[in-house]
């Protein structure tokens, strides 16, 4: 099973391309538990803006697009927390988007669970923020560091400093989304040469990176930027889908 990361993106008539292989592994689980309506377990994290409703029916009716399975979806307001029964009996686990750091708020009563599903081969899908917390040291939100901007103020996640903290642990890089439309890139990039991350990847919108045991696969519209250190400085490159 595989980790699949999702740079974001939004469209009524979207296929949903960066689902069907998370939902093609959820129902190879659900069928090995002898289970023939898969269940996926989604979480959203509401900023209160009242439209959390509309939300959870757009996650629904894009997993539906794709295959026949049992969103199970759960929301929660901005600080409050998830609790160990949105994790009962599901064949896969989606964490939506939104604020990234009310949804690693949000996650961190479960975060061990998570852990243990997903090493015992539950699929995982992060989008936008689920994506961003999924690494072992999450790149949160922030615009600056120092007094320098790095990116738009727009994409900071009411943050100012650019920021980092303890993830989900599923991955060991450093994920940013919305790289291209955003202009996020450049906070991965900044960041890596400051030494907050030892480098990672920017993933576009309408993108997955699919991270399986020994393998990388794009699949998508746009592409993940791979941003490592090197000795002159920092080192840009991209995974095409």
């Amino acid at each position: 099973m595989s980790i699949h990361l999702v740079g974001g993106g939004w469209a009524d008539d979207y296929d949903g391309e960066v689902y069907v292989d998370f939902l093609a592994e959820v129902a190879v689980r659900a069928s090995a538990s002898g289970r023939a309506l898969p269940r996926v377990a989604v979480l959203l994290v509401s900023d209160g803006d009242g439209n959390a409703p509309d939300r959870a029916a757009q996650y629904r009716e894009q997993l539906l697009r794709v295959a026949l399975v049992e969103p199970v979806v759960t929301s929660v307001a901005e600080g409050e927390l998830f609790t160990s029964a949105v994790l009962t009996d599901v064949d896969g686990l989606l964490i939506g988007g939104g604020l990234t750091p009310a949804y690693l708020d949000g996650v961190a009563p479960i975060v061990e669970e998570i852990r243990m599903l997903v090493a015992d081969g539950l699929p995982y899908l992060g989008f936008s923020a689920g994506a961003a917390i999924a690494a072992d040291t999450a790149l949160i939100g922030g615009w600056m560091i120092g007094e320098i901007p790095v990116c738009a103020e727009s994409a900071s996640e009411d943050l100012e400093d650019v920021t980092v903290a303890q993830g989900l642990g599923l991955v060991d890089l450093a994920i940013d989304v919305h790289a291209a439309q955003w202009g996020t890139l450049t906070r991965l990039v900044a960041a890596t040469e400051a030494g907050l991350v030892d480098g990672g990847i920017a993933i576009d919108e309408f993108t997955v990176l699919i991270v399986g045991d020994d393998s990388l696969r794009v699949v998508g519209t746009g592409s993940v930027w791979q941003v490592n250190q090197h000795d002159d400085g920092v080192l840009v490159s991209t995974l095409g889908a």
